[in-house]
């Protein structure tokens, strides 16, 4: 609990607080397998999140007469009494008042009851599930805030650099007001700055960053000797931490905002700090590879399971790779080492597209994210894989890397001293929130009733019907003046989309990882009268459209999704963007069965039906497909669930693996 942070010594040069890894004995994960559902539910359903309100109010009663002067000093005294006595449930609300006192004579924003709650249950280390447009922004500054005032440094992590520094400039007038420094770790923030930043109260970073700085802090203490006697040794002669050369000063407590997005579907991937090889593999094989598997033929020489995304090379293409003559110059031929890179080059031919797992941008090839939509900068796949895509786009070859240091998001999430997070799309994986994280999740009610309309679903037997019915749709809603927010499954989806529209003449915006720096801009306008804005999933986090004048009497802003994402999460996120904090709002979803979701002929027998069997358009038609497309997504859910799983279990094993050897990461 947090309470425990204020007995933890602070960090010094000797020492680097963090919550060690843990190996469950075989009693402990059968208490925990036959209680632990029960227990999450309990801990959910007595979070009593409401009786902190009237307490709170009893304190703000004593504040509003004071200067800004003596709003800073009753700051700086209430942190000393809760260095003394603790989270006490009285003292944390003072706290709260405090912080929305701050608001108020800062931003003029002052927080809701929700928004208090939801405060709560990231103090009490709870995910709180808000819906979206409730501020969830503004109600992780009274967790951020109270923790901070009681000298426990705390990380608010976001899912992009754009967020990130949103929220740092928009929420550090308030930390300032009560004497608490900010810092902000974005891509651009050089290494020699972030450790000024690390040191500030509260430190607004994104996850991936913070992940690579702590990687870097780890090799920088594998230099000499291991973790205890690098600290040890820098303590005899680096007296001001500024001069540490190490970055982060400990795992303390984390708020996590979009916490399904950075605990859960970022999971999957692990973090790598790669350096370059020496004597790099020769682009003369890498080139030959790609060449010969060209030539193989899919469904003769090899298959690819769409599910797995896995390759499985036939009796007629091993034959072929048995025969395949390498140039005289290439390092280790063995044939497993052959076989494994001309998979590799079948996949990045058959399994990676342009425009939807990567773009082309400055003649490099750079990696899209999947869940957020953005480009994730200096990130490349490995082994070999990045220069197998790089030979395909015709791209300069960059030098193979390999894995200096690596972790997972499982495991240094569960590293923090207090981990805590909020998001609008919870509940789909609270079982697993609980199992990895030992998160239980509440649900916060809405400040103002929910006004979101969902319209009936659209399915067409392919994409040109559902594209003709959307460009209908798109003129009446344009016509009537009501803004229309377009989602897209990816960049090439929302170019595509982009024609369709030009060729009708509809002016309209386009947001992807193409363009993001206009991201803001963009944002801005697309609730104004009239306006189509089409996006990737990009839109779907963290964002506010504001409605224009004279856009609630016309219904408010309306969503269509053109494609189901890999998890209904994504989804919910995107049709959220409308009927923000008691706005009206609508969403739709008009869909074909050729969608990439369905590619591969998946669906089952309902896709089977409506594909070869039941004539199109029946009442059962549209039941069937409706019925296919989501069996499809909810098994791709559970797939990358299984494979969230797996990776967990991998990471304990390779943590007892280096244990015994005595390595770090």
């Amino acid at each position: 609990m947090l309470h425990n942070l204020l007995n933890h010594p602070p960090a010094t040069h000797d020492l680097r607080p963090e919550k060690q890894d843990a190996k469950p004995g075989t009693v402990e994960k059968i208490l925990k397998a036959a209680t632990g559902g029960a227990e999450r539910r309990l801990r959910s359903h007595m979070a009593g999140l409401e009786k902190i309100l009237p307490m709170i109010e009893r304190h703000a009663d004593l504040l509003g007469g004071k200067s800004d002067a003596e709003l800073k000093a009753e700051a700086t005294h209430l942190g000393l009494e809760l260095r003394r006595h603790g989270f006490r449930d009285d003292l944390v609300a003072n706290a709260f008042a405090l912080v929305r006192e701050a608001s108020v004579r800062t931003l003029g924003q002052r927080h809701f009851d929700v928004q208090l709650m939801g405060g709560w249950a990231l103090l009490k280390g709870m995910i709180a599930e808000m819906e979206t447009g409730e501020g969830k922004t503004l109600a992780a500054t009274l967790a951020a805030g109270a923790a901070a005032l009681a000298g426990v440094p705390v990380h608010v992590l976001t899912v992009n650099d754009y967020l990130t520094r949103r929220d740092a400039d928009e929420m550090g007038p308030i930390y300032r007001a009560l004497g608490l420094s900010v810092g902000c770790i974005v891509h651009d923030v050089p290494v020699n700055r972030r450790r000024d930043q690390y040191l500030c109260d509260i430190t607004y970073c994104t996850n991936k960053e913070i992940v690579f700085d702590y990687l870097r802090d780890k090799l920088t203490l594998s230099e000499m000797g291991g973790a205890a006697l690098r600290l040890r040794v820098e303590s005899l002669y680096v007296k001001d931490p500024r001069q540490s050369r190490l970055l982060l000063r400990g795992l303390y407590y984390a708020i996590t905002d979009e916490a399904d997005s950075l605990l859960i579907d970022e999971s999957r991937t692990p973090l790598i700090i790669s350096g370059s090889v020496v004597g790099r593999e020769e682009v003369n094989f890498m080139r030959t590879v790609m060449d010969f598997a060209e030539s193989l033929e899919s469904g003769k020489d090899f298959t690819i399971d769409l599910k797995t995304r896995q390759v499985r090379i036939k009796e007629s293409g091993e034959k072929k790779i048995r025969e395949l003559i390498l140039p005289p110059d290439t390092q280790w031929t063995g044939t497993i080492r052959k076989n494994e890179m001309i998979r590799r080059a079948v996949s990045a031919l058959h399994l990676f597209d342009l425009d939807k797992d990567y773009l082309i941008r400055d003649g490099k090839v750079q990696i899209i994210d999947v869940f957020t939509g953005r480009v994730m900068p200096d990130r490349s796949w490995e082994q070999g894989l990045q220069q197998l895509i790089e030979i395909k786009e015709g791209c300069e070859v960059t030098k193979q890397q390999e894995t200096v240091a690596k972790i997972s998001y499982q495991r240094f999430f569960r590293r923090y001293l207090h981990l805590a997070g909020m998001t609008g799309t919870a509940r789909e994986v609270t079982g697993e929130f609980w199992s990895v994280y030992g998160l239980p999740v509440v649900r916060i009610h809405t400040h103002r009733p929910l006004r979101r309309k969902a319209l009936p679903d659209r399915i067409f037997y392919n994409r040109d019907k559902r594209d003709g019915y959307l460009l209908e749709r798109v003129r009446e809603l344009h016509a009537a003046g009501q803004p229309v927010l377009i989602g897209t499954g990816s960049v090439a989806a929302s170019e595509a989309a982009s024609r369709l529209l030009a060729s009708a003449g509809l002016e309209h915006k386009v947001l992807n990882a193409k363009n993001d720096a206009e991201e803001a801009e963009i944002v801005a306008l697309a609730g104004g009268h009239g306006a189509i804005t089409i996006a990737t999933n990009m839109a779907g986090r963290g964002t506010d459209i504001k409605l224009s004048p004279g856009i609630v009497e016309l219904g408010g802003l309306h969503v269509i999704l053109t494609e189901l994402h890999e998890a209904a999460r994504i989804d919910r996120q995107l049709a959220g963007r409308c009927a923000r904090q008691g706005d009206p709002g609508s969403y739709e979803a008009i869909l074909s069965l050729d969608d990439s979701i369905m590619e591969g002929g998946k669906g089952g027998l309902a896709g089977l039906l409506v594909r070869r069997l039941l004539p199109k358009g029946l009442f059962f038609w549209n039941l069937a497909a409706k019925y296919a497309i989501v069996h499809v997504q909810k098994e791709t859910e559970r797939f990358h669930g299984r494979m969230r799983r797996d990776l967990f279990k991998q990471d304990v094993q390779r943590k007892n693996l280096m244990s015994f050897s005595r390595r770090e990461e």
